[in-house]
Order: structure tokens, then C-alpha cells, then sequence
């Protein structure tokens, strides 16, 4: 596997390299971390060569059923919701994240979990209803599509909330920092949900934060 990332075999070896590891250790070892790993390398590998709905195949490949550790699962759901983000499938990116953000959560994954926590973000405040179903109930209740399409369905406050209230403390750490688009999406969840009080403790200490835009944002 090493020997095909590092692409000692040559460029055009790569792919069937780590297809031969990913069969290798699903024979030795199925559902194992490394083989896990093994199977996330060759997505991301499709993913680049631009073969999206192959590297989607083999994410799936990446289950519960199959015994892989939570964060594998974790590490797999971010990657699957960032393609179809690319897509502009957006129902089921939200729902790939979600699971992505949970599992970082639950294998202490800060880093991982705050990233996720933000890009599930910046798509949710896109239209929020208090009458949409929570992300939860839309993965219980997901079942294949009958056909090709995009979809959409706006986020539940209660969601923003939750991911809010996790980020908010871990983000106004530090509020220093030229380009802040993190904590714009605070303000803007702040603004869209009524949550004035998100948004005190920035205010309280504006002469900490470098980002105009956000300063002018609090100002407003």
C-alpha cells in the first residue's frame, strides 16, 4: 500500500495496486482498520482520477455490517458527503456528514468532528424549518432513490442548535485570525434561529477579532 501511494510502481500502476491490497486483506483480514484504510485509499483514489461513482462503489464497501471501526466509517461518510456536495446532491451530503460528525465524536476525533460540524453547517443554514425533520429521523427514515436527481430538505433548528452549542466554545477560543468564516457562520446561525446570545461574547470582546467582516457582521 506504501509502495502505491508513494507511486513507486508508477503512475499507472497505481489503481491496481491498491485494488490488490483492498483484495489482499479482505481475504486475510475483512474488516479490519487496515483493510478499512486500504479501501479509503483507493476512493480517494478514484475521487481524484475524477471517477466519483466508483469511489462512491467503493466507500459502500465501508459499512457496520462489514466490522470496520467507527472512525474509518467516520473518515468514509466525511468523503462520501463531500462528493456529493460536489454533486449538488444535498439531502444525502447532509445526512453522510451528520453520521461523519457523530462518528468523529465518538472516537474523539475533535479535529475531525469540528471540521465536519462546519461544513454540515455552512449547507444547513442554506433553509432552516421548524417543521423538517431532524437529521437523526431523516437517517433512520432514508431508503434508496428510485432514480437519478438531486435533492433538498431544509435543516431543523434543533440540529443547528446542537451543532452550534458544540462549536461555540471551541471556536471563540481564539478569536484572532484575518479569515473567519467559522465564526461568520455562528453570526449568520445566530441570526437565522434567533440565538442573540451566541453571538454576546463575541461582541464583548470585538477588539480580539481581525476579520472585518465578522466585526462588521457584530457591529450591524
Amino acid at each position: 500500500m506504501e509502495r502505491a501511494l508513494l507511486g513507486a510502481t508508477g503512475e499507472d500502476n497505481v489503481g491496481t495496486e491498491l485494488r490488490w491490497c483492498v483484495d489482499r486483506l479482505n481475504a486475510i483480514c475483512p474488516g479490519s482498520p487496515l483493510h478499512g484504510l486500504a479501501l479509503l485509499n483507493l476512493a480517494i483514489w478514484h475521487s481524484n482520477k475524477g471517477e466519483l461513482m466508483m469511489a462512491m462503489a467503493v466507500h459502500s464497501d465501508i459499512s457496520t455490517n462489514s466490522g470496520h471501526p467507527s472512525d474509518i466509517r467516520a473518515l468514509s461518510r466525511l468523503e462520501i458527503g463531500r462528493i456529493l456536495v460536489g454533486m449538488g446532491d444535498l439531502d444525502p451530503a447532509m445526512r453522510h456528514l451528520w453520521s461523519a460528525r457523530n462518528g468523529f465524536i465518538d472516537s474523539g476525533m475533535s479535529t475531525e468532528a469540528l471540521v465536519t460540524s462546519l461544513e454540515w453547517l455552512d449547507i444547513a443554514l442554506d433553509e432552516v424549518s421548524a417543521s423538517a425533520p431532524t437529521m437523526n429521523t431523516r437517517i433512520e427514515e432514508s431508503s434508496p432513490r428510485e432514480g437519478p436527481g438531486n435533492t433538498w430538505i431544509p435543516a431543523n433548528p434543533d440540529d443547528i442548535s446542537n451543532v452550534v452549542d458544540y462549536l461555540l466554545p471551541i471556536l471563540t477560543t481564539d478569536l484572532s485570525g484575518h479569515s473567519r468564516s467559522d465564526l461568520g457562520l455562528i453570526i449568520d446561525a445566530s441570526e437565522i434561529i434567533g440565538r442573540a446570545d451566541w453571538t454576546t461574547g463575541m461582541s464583548d470582546r470585538i477588539s480580539e477579532i481581525q476579520d472585518p467582516r465578522v466585526s462588521e457582521s457584530l457591529q450591524s
